[in-house]
């Protein structure tokens, strides 16, 4: 699979990969991550998390790949088109305010996004979503009407989700990613997050949030 640091890209194979995980059990995976902010400050803050970001636009993700941290890997794929070697790895998957074809993928509950997220994620794995409402409206939905659609995807595609709840200003001010910065400044600062696990899921996996406190 193709990866990134700065603006230089490298292959990395499954055991290139196995050997960089090695000695991390919780592997967290950012699906859409724009310019990889949010990865690179939970990379920083806990230096026990492997965590990954995957985006299809390598320009946006130059200048946090560059961070050296050991425990941070940015991969160049689309979100329809998950590389094989992340397969059964991943513990947690967030995806923070997508837009353009993964939030139409997760609209549409598209067969190759959602086999994809079942592919990557161990049998406990859970799941983090963040929807704003702008990023809706571009394709002709509410943020309401948008989050239940993508709830009952979820439900329907195998995740025990949670009931989405509101994200308000201050909440996305503090929230560590570019975007939410804009959105909580901008036009139409509303976000709704939801939560959930992989209903194979084996004993109790600690939410995300909890750690982020």
């Amino acid at each position: 699979m193709e990866t990134i640091r700065g603006r230089k890209s490298f292959e990395l194979d499954f055991n290139g990969l196995k050997e960089r995980l090695a000695n991390y059990n919780r592997i967290l995976l950012d699906l859409g991550t724009g310019d990889g902010r949010y990865v690179r400050t939970l990379a920083d803050k806990h230096p026990d998390w492997f965590v990954i970001g995957v985006d299809s636009c390598r320009e946006n993700l130059r200048e946090h790949s560059q961070a050296k941290l050991q425990n941070m890997l940015f991969v160049i794929a689309s979100a329809q088109e998950l590389p094989r070697e992340l397969n059964g790895l991943v513990s947690h998957i967030t995806s923070n305010f997508p837009w353009g074809s993964l939030l139409e993928g997760l609209l549409i509950s598209d067969t190759m996004l959602m086999r994809g997220l079942e592919s990557i994620s161990r049998s406990a794995a859970s799941v983090d979503l963040r929807l704003n409402g702008g990023a809706l409206a571009e394709v002709e939905t509410t943020l309401e009407a948008g989050a239940e659609k993508i709830y009952n995807n979820m439900l329907r595609a195998g995740w025990q989700v949670e009931t989405p709840v509101i994200m308000n200003a201050n909440a996305l001010r503090t929230f560590p990613s570019t975007w939410a910065k804009r959105l909580a400044f901008g036009r139409d600062p509303r976000a709704v997050m939801m939560s959930g696990y992989s209903n194979n899921k084996v004993g109790h996996v600690v939410p995300l949030e909890t750690y982020q406190t």
